[in-house]
């Protein structure tokens, strides 16, 4: 019985990361680099912000925070 609650309790933590995935993580998965890690970067952080219906400030910041994030300058 342990062990089922065990596995069920790691398959709960994995799949909750794996829903939040990040830019940085899903270029990472890609294997991108250069120009196409920049592209794929900012396409995904400005999805990202508009899937959270931000716009101004708020959209600019969260942007500038999630393209540092993935290592894009």
């Amino acid at each position: 019985m342990k062990t089922i609650a065990i596995v069920f309790a790691t398959f709960c933590l994995v799949s909750t990361a794996v829903a939040d995935d990040s830019c940085a993580v899903q270029a990472t998965g890609k294997n991108l680099h250069g120009a196409a890690l920049s592209s794929f970067a900012k396409k995904c952080c400005k999805d990202q912000a508009a899937g959270k219906n931000l716009h101004g400030a708020a959209e600019t910041s969260f942007t500038k925070k999630c393209l540092s994030d993935a290592g894009v300058s």
